[in-house]
């Protein structure tokens, strides 16, 4: 209880801070709310995020006035069929002056790293953010190179438009701490978006979150309470896409579970719901919200799913009704 008190008080010193930096973001990215939040929380826990959603629905934006609002360095890398890895990571470039191999560092020595339209370039391409994402560095030639600190992947996909794609890597979608599915906005927040952004003339969009307030937030929900009844919770709904029979499902609907960076990522997303929500600790429902987006591009039918018609996000939700609930 007192814990709980002394964390409430810290949590009220901070909370303008980060309310402030929300409330920006969604006046900018309207009718996002989920996706908005979703990026908070990848900042503050430290997770990459992959984004699915139609053109349009303001995906490049959301990333361009994350990092202003952050004064943070920001590229934005277009993935193509025809990119090569050199082309993210950097190379080595012969210098005839000095007889020398110079290091070009690529795009990817950045804070916020857009890769829009990530399933747009070959395999070999998508591989060389692997060291990038999990080892936040990158390796040029023989030398390793420290990216800078913060450093946050959030690549983006087109749901629909399959011709000319690739598909992701297992070994890369799993470094996505969750995949979000971003849909339209409803019909007075499409008005809303029309009135604002038709009128002529830039917003300026000002810092509002400073470097270090971010590394206070981290902290912050890192101390958040995980009870060991709610750890339980966690392993056991990733455990239940693993051991399908344990616990009552399907397993013939299961070609493959979730790994074990499913769980962490799951344990680290629900203290960030528990933190937006201002709580010390972690409740059952934090964890069943946050659930579907670390688990949705983790679990992978099988043939006999498919033919079914059912989908990794009913899998999901199989789970959670199978699973006791702590």
């Amino acid at each position: 209880m007192v814990i709980s008190k002394i964390w409430r008080v810290v949590l009220q010193k901070n909370a303008v801070s980060w309310k402030v930096f929300l409330l920006n973001l969604s006046q900018h990215v309207i009718g996002q709310h989920i996706m908005v939040e979703r990026l908070f929380m990848g900042l503050v826990t430290g997770g990459h995020v992959l984004l699915e959603g139609v053109p349009g629905l303001a995906k490049t934006l959301a990333m361009r006035t994350l990092a202003e609002l952050l004064a943070l360095e920001y590229k934005r890398i277009q993935f193509t069929p025809d990119l090569l890895p050199s082309d993210l990571i950097g190379t080595l470039v012969y210098n005839p002056k000095s007889g020398n191999f110079d290091t070009k560092k690529g795009p990817v020595f950045t804070n916020l790293v857009l890769a829009d339209e990530i399933n747009r370039a070959p395999a070999k391409v998508q591989s060389a953010l692997l060291e990038a994402m999990q080892e936040h560095q990158v390796t040029i030639g023989e030398t390793s190179y420290a990216l800078p600190a913060p450093f946050l992947v959030v690549a983006t996909q087109n749901p629909i438009e399959q011709e000319g794609t690739y598909p992701l890597p297992e070994a890369q979608v799993d470094r996505f701490m969750m995949k979000v599915v971003v849909g339209y906005p409803d019909k007075e927040q499409e008005k809303e978006i029309v009135r604002r952004y038709s009128q002529s003339g830039t917003q300026v969009i000002k810092a509002v979150l400073s470097l270090r307030q971010v590394e206070k937030l981290r902290h912050l929900v890192e101390s958040i309470y995980l009870d060991e009844k709610i750890l339980e919770y966690i392993t056991g709904i990733v455990f239940a896409t693993r051991n399908p029979r344990e616990y009552g499902l399907d397993a013939n609907l299961f070609a493959l579970g979730a790994s074990p960076r499913a769980s962490l990522c799951l344990a680290a997303l629900s203290r960030a719901q528990a933190f937006l929500a201002g709580r010390a600790f972690v409740l059952p429902d934090d964890v069943r919200m946050v659930t579907p987006d670390v688990l949705r591009h983790r679990i992978l039918p099988s043939y006999e799913a498919e033919s079914e018609g059912v989908e990794s996000k009913d899998l999901v939700q199989r789970v959670l009704e199978h699973v006791p609930v702590p």
